[in-house]
């Protein structure tokens, strides 16, 4: 990581931390929709444990623990998975949940083929390079198991705020002091490797409003 960008990932981290400090439980207690979706993906390929990246204050991971799945949880943000952690035993899942910090730049502390199913919620569009971003995936490709699903969701290159705001290089632009990677598809497909490609799909979500892809892949058993 370059000094650029080991600035631009402390800045993203003190960012998230205020945030969700000033404003807890900000993205409200319903699941999103993406997490609907992997739910019915994930039990449809049998999974029993997922891993979420990005969990942030856990509507979408509490939401997986209702369903049954036991969930690992990680964010870089202490906040955020402290009222995720309130949330589980407010509503009695929390044997089925754990949380662990973790900067998604690093290798992801698991062992090889260990988890059924991985959940991201625009976590691989934040402020990460294109090779942290190919790293990431392929830290998820090492610790699924046979058959295992990784559904991820992605701000792309026809949303409203892509090409505005202060450039950081590499397709990630600023608003409002959050930085987003903004993918074109090519970049989508290149992240399959090793995957079987199942399903692109656009939606869009919030105000704006934003435009994403739904990505589901997964791994030949």
């Amino acid at each position: 990581m370059t000094g650029d960008e080991q600035d631009l990932a402390e800045a993203q981290r003190a960012q998230w931390q205020s945030t969700y400090a000033v404003h807890p439980g900000m993205y409200g207690a319903e699941p999103s929709a993406p997490a609907v979706h992997a739910a019915a993906a994930f039990r449809t390929a049998g999974a029993r444990d997922v891993l979420e990246l990005g969990a942030g204050h856990g509507r979408d991971a509490l939401y997986f623990a209702r369903r049954g799945f036991t969930v690992q949880a990680t964010d870089f943000s202490a906040t955020g998975l402290e009222q995720l952690r309130r949330g589980a035993l407010a509503q009695g899942t929390e044997g089925r949940v754990t949380t662990a910090v973790h900067d998604v730049r690093e290798p992801l502390p698991l062992p090889d083929a260990c988890v059924d199913a991985v959940f991201a919620h625009m976590l691989l569009c934040m402020a990460l390079s294109t090779e942290e971003i190919r790293n990431l995936v392929d830290e998820v490709r090492r610790i699924l198991r046979p058959g295992g699903t990784l559904v991820f969701t992605v701000r792309h290159t026809g949303d409203a705020h892509y090409g505005t705001g202060t450039s950081h290089g590499d397709d990630i632009w600023e608003h409002g002091g959050f930085a987003v990677h903004f993918f074109d598809r090519a970049l989508v497909d290149s992240l399959a490797g090793g995957f079987s490609l199942d399903e692109v799909h656009a939606f869009e979500e919030g105000d704006l409003p934003r435009r994403l892809w739904r990505v589901t892949q997964t791994l030949p058993r």
